[in-house]
């Protein structure tokens, strides 16, 4: 972010919390939350590597330009998808992929909105065209119509490159199915409707009920083709599954059709950390060997830590990886002793850090959306307790949100929003709106 010296990007925050009975006030000050529960109390939850400094207003100010800035957009007129029938869809991918946020959501937020709206909208007009599939030419117009209908409305006018959609994206691909009613005489339209038309989308990640009907209905129709080498199999198979994944879109309604989508990519997603780690020969030669001066390390890995930072958000399972592929990475350098607790690392410092209260945001592991409105655009963070990082070896540290015994502040137990003390595979957070208002100068 820093090196875009063309904008300055403002960071405010704005907390609302949400409690079983009472709001909780909230104030914010570097380094330190100050919870003041039913009973008034004070409660403060420091950063271990920061004293707490005089408390920020936590009003953010007016935004000193208007969030609305929509156009006309110039469409090739060559497209033959009905816009129309995912108008609702377009407007949330627009805010989810706002302008200057959408890098810094696009692994969690705005890429998986923008490919649920992709996927919408051919099975919608499949209803239609009776086709899972455009033709490459349909394609390239398509693709191009579609950013150029959310750019108008505000959002990221990169989103292809951004999300790494490309117009093949929206053919068939090496599928060989991709007329409705061929589709249906492969697969069995009940069961696949049975298992998706609906989600639980707290225990599909580890249940894998719709994962498995859709692999199984893709498997079906790429073995039409039996003279084709396992690799070749294993991506047609993959190509397949979007124009699975399409057909039950055709066959739901909009917003039953984007949970589903949203929840299953969010089993994807929560899957492996999405951040880029640089070198750690600096790491291994001030805290590996025995590490002779502790304040060298910790100084060494909180200036490692600063540069994942500045990445991206991230959700709070996806921090939970991170921390345990940089851990890894460590001990293969000889880094043999716990940096993370000698160093008072946190699930919290992988996270993009927000403005000058210097924060982690991790946002929820189940999916969300930004919000718009005159004040800005906001998106939910869950701003738990300092969670330690684990360090652990690669053998046993479950990585998995399957497994109930760990200790990580993941969705649903934030949904609950339930005051109450650290439990056992959940917390009971506060669960938090971060207000943005983005302020820009040219």
């Amino acid at each position: 972010m820093g090196g875009r010296a063309s904008l300055l990007l403002n960071l405010f925050l704005l907390f609302l919390c949400f409690c079983e009975s009472n709001c909780i006030a909230l104030e914010y000050s570097k380094g330190s939350l100050l919870v003041e529960n039913e009973g008034n109390a004070i409660l403060p939850v420091t950063s271990p590597r920061q004293a707490p400094q005089p408390y920020i207003p936590h009003l953010a100010p007016s935004p000193l330009a208007p969030f609305t800035n929509n156009t006309v957009p110039k469409l090739s007129g060559l497209c033959t998808l009905n816009f129309s029938s995912v108008d609702s869809m377009m407007k949330m991918t627009a805010i989810d992929c706002w302008s200057f946020f959408a890098p810094f959501l696009a692994n969690v937020i705005c890429c998986p909105q923008l490919e649920a709206t992709l996927v919408i909208l051919l099975g919608q007009s499949s209803k239609h065209t009776g086709s899972l599939a455009l033709n490459m030419a349909q394609a390239n117009y398509c693709l191009s119509d579609v950013e150029q209908i959310l750019a108008g409305q505000g959002a990221n006018g990169d989103l292809q490159k951004i999300c790494s959609i490309y117009p093949v994206n929206l053919t068939e691909a090496s599928c060989p199915v991709e007329d409705v009613n061929e589709f249906e005489s492969f697969v069995d339209p009940s069961r696949l409707l049975d298992d998706c038309g609906k989600i639980d989308p707290v225990n599909e990640c580890c249940s894998q009920i719709c994962q498995n009907a859709i692999s199984e209905a893709a498997r079906k129709i790429a073995l039409e083709n039996y003279s084709m080498s396992s690799m070749e199999r294993s991506s047609m198979i993959d190509d397949c599954k979007s124009i699975v994944l399409r057909w039950l879109a055709s066959r739901t309604d909009t917003s039953s059709s984007k949970k589903v989508l949203r929840g299953l990519s969010s089993c994807n997603v929560n899957k492996a950390c999405p951040l880029v780690f640089p070198d750690t020969t600096h790491i291994a030669k001030d805290c590996g060997n025995g590490m002779r001066n502790q304040t060298a390390c910790c100084s060494a890995m909180e200036s490692y830590v600063s540069h994942l930072q500045k990445q991206s958000f991230i959700t709070n399972l996806q921090a939970l990886d991170c921390a345990a592929s940089l851990g890894m990475k460590l001990q293969k350098a000889n880094v043999t002793k716990d940096v993370y607790s000698l160093c008072h690392i946190t699930l919290k410092d992988f996270s993009l850090q927000v403005g000058s209260q210097e924060s982690g945001c991790l946002l929820p592991s189940l999916p969300s959306d930004a919000t718009f409105d005159e004040t800005g655009i906001s998106f939910l963070c869950d701003l738990n307790d300092n969670i330690a990082a684990p360090w652990s070896s690669a053998a046993q540290l479950p990585t998995s949100s399957c497994n109930k015994t760990i200790k990580v502040p993941a969705l649903p137990a934030a949904m609950s929003a339930k005051s109450g003390p650290y439990r056992e595979g959940s917390i009971s957070p506060w669960l938090l709106i971060f207000l943005l208002v983005l302020m820009t100068h040219f």
